[in-house]
C-alpha cells in the first residue's frame, strides 16, 4: 500500500484498514508461532502498512492543528 493511496482514503476508511491490518498481523504472528507461515515477509509488509497509515494520520492531525514543521 502506497502513501498516495492512503491519503486518498477518508479517515473512516483509514481506521477500518488499520484495524483490518492489525487483525491480519495477529493472525500471521500466530501462524508463525505454530510454524504454519511460509512467507514471513508478510509480517514485515503488514507492519510497514500499519506504520504508513499511522504516519499519514499523524500528518493530517498536525496539518489540522496548524503546526508549521
Amino acid at each position: 500500500m502506497k502513501p498516495a493511496e492512503i491519503r486518498k482514503m477518508s479517515s473512516e476508511e483509514r481506521l477500518r484498514k488499520l484495524e483490518e491490518l492489525r487483525m491480519e498481523l495477529v493472525k500471521l504472528r500466530l501462524q508463525a508461532k505454530i510454524g504454519l507461515l511460509k512467507d514471513t515477509a508478510k509480517i514485515r509488509n503488514i507492519k510497514r502498512d500499519i506504520a504508513r497509515i499511522l504516519t499519514v494520520m499523524s500528518e493530517e492531525r498536525l496539518k489540522g492543528s496548524g503546526s508549521k514543521e
